[in-house]
């Protein structure tokens, strides 16, 4: 294994302007009082804020415009409110969030779309990160680079602007059909009545969630609470696009929690590049959604990294954390790998991408550096001798390292062999950091007979390292 000499830390400058909350009460007095300045006051303060901010964004009057848009119902009626006082209206309602405040880490790469331009050798990757910020919050960030014949990465430096993407809607469901599948629940009466009641002919999770946190309030176990709450929720549609402009750049574009189903983190993303049967390619990304208290495997899929469309996943297989799509079809089937137990990898087929059920127990922890729990780390790789799956393990003193294990072409649920030591376990230098202990990765590739790993340095920051895939298979092959 050969540690690359880079190391990607959190740049705490980056950052993205969102709308502050401050409840209608509060809202109402911050109004009356920009409302009551005079309009040179008005200047003189707006002013003096663009001056300090300005510089940070691409053009800070959208941001104000669009953040006043969300309070200006609240404005007195029938006022006249200028331009500059609804870009100050604007200011009072917006908050800096710094992405990486926390950590920049869990990464994966894929070969990019467009591979023109380059030397014998090279390969153009698009590396994601997991970006942590205030309040433990995660969102998926970009990056893109080059890799040599050496298997070294030249990343390109970051833009120094941020922008979301445009939400077009969250999908509509439709209460009748939604009644029917509540009624198989096994759910009290007076919620069972009180969801439909409040429900309107077509609704999104996003109201349907609101719905259920008022609801379930009278649930006095709160893990019959949480039970009630993924059985109804499991039955709704949470899907979404988002949409970036086309003169963003790719590590312009950050993918921000935007909906209920993750207003606590994206979390984990681990993307891979997905080639069709008749030849064409799709990229797809499992990642967890987390609402604060409730956990929902999602996938996401784009072809550019510019437009993504985002679905839940369903079924008995499609929960906890830890799912990891295969490139292509086995047989005629997707298949995915899973760790529903929390414990061991599970491996699932099935004809719909979104729909998983009947895991097969892959693997149990086997050896002592894995005792607590193994997992994946990113999709399987495709060789000519079998699936490399590059996999995690947690130890005594809850320590990461990772692993690899071979398993049959066209029967992945055969191991052919494994690793009895780790892969890559962290060093001293890499010990500390927000989870001290830990190396971790949501993706590799393969690369002019190259394993390329990014992993993450203890849940802080990251880096990048290579294995010869020939030794690598050897060794596996050795030991299965």
């Amino acid at each position: 294994m050969t540690r690359k000499n880079i190391r990607i830390t959190p740049d705490f400058k980056r950052v993205i302007p969102r709308f502050f909350n401050s409840g209608n009460e509060r809202a109402l007095q911050i109004i009356s009082n920009v409302v009551d300045m005079s309009e040179d006051a008005v200047c003189e303060v707006l002013g003096s804020v663009k001056k300090e901010f300005a510089c940070r964004y691409k053009d800070i009057n959208v941001v104000f415009e669009n953040h006043y848009g969300r309070i200006s119902n609240l404005v007195p009626p029938g006022m006249t409110v200028t331009k500059e006082r609804q870009h100050l209206l604007g200011a009072y309602f917006t908050m800096e969030y710094s992405l990486e405040a926390a950590a920049l880490f869990n990464p994966s790469v894929v070969e990019a779309p467009d591979q023109s331009g380059l030397q014998p050798g090279e390969k153009r990757v698009i590396v994601s990160f997991r970006a942590t910020g205030e309040s433990h919050i995660s969102s998926i960030e970009f990056r893109e680079g080059v890799l040599d014949k050496d298997c070294n990465i030249h990343l390109e430096p970051p833009a120094r602007f941020l922008t979301e993407g445009k939400l077009t809607g969250e999908k509509l469901n439709d209460k009748e059909h939604f009644a029917q599948q509540l009624s198989q629940l096994r759910l009290p009466e007076d919620i069972h009545v009180g969801i439909l009641h409040q429900l309107t002919g077509e609704f999104t999770y996003s109201e349907i969630d609101i719905v259920l946190r008022t609801l379930l309030r009278s649930v006095k176990d709160p893990s019959d609470q949480q039970n009630m709450k993924q059985h109804v929720l499991e039955l709704v549609d949470a899907s979404y696009e988002l949409h970036f402009p086309d003169y963003t750049g790719l590590s312009e574009r950050v993918i921000f929690p935007v909906t209920y189903t993750e207003k606590n983190g994206i979390e984990d993303a681990r993307f891979v590049r997905f080639v069709e049967e008749e030849g064409s390619c799709t990229y797809y990304a499992t990642y967890t959604a987390y609402d604060g208290s409730f956990i929902l495997p999602k996938l996401i899929k784009t072809c550019d990294f510019q437009h993504f469309e985002v679905s839940p996943l369903y079924g008995k297989g499609a929960v906890n954390k830890n799912l990891a799509l295969f490139p292509k079809k086995i047989n005629g089937k997707y298949a995915m790998l899973s760790r529903i137990d929390g414990v061991n990898n599970y491996i699932m087929f099935s004809e719909d991408l979104y729909e998983w059920n009947e895991p097969i127990l892959l693997q149990q922890p086997k050896y002592p550096w894995e005792f607590v729990q193994i997992g994946n780390a990113g999709s399987p790789l495709l060789t000519e001798k079998g699936w490399l799956i590059i996999s995690h393990g947690v130890g005594p003193m809850r320590k990461y390292c990772l692993g690899a294990a071979l398993f049959d072409l066209e029967d992945p649920t055969k191991e052919l062999g494994r690793l009895q030591y780790p892969l890559l376990m962290p060093k001293e230098d890499e010990r500390d950091g927000y989870v001290p202990n830990v190396v971790y990765s949501c993706g590799a590739m393969i690369h002019d007979g190259l394993v390329f790993i990014p992993y993450a340095v203890s849940d802080y920051a990251s880096s990048f390292a290579s294995v010869p895939l020939d030794k690598l298979l050897k060794a596996l092959l050795k030991v299965g």
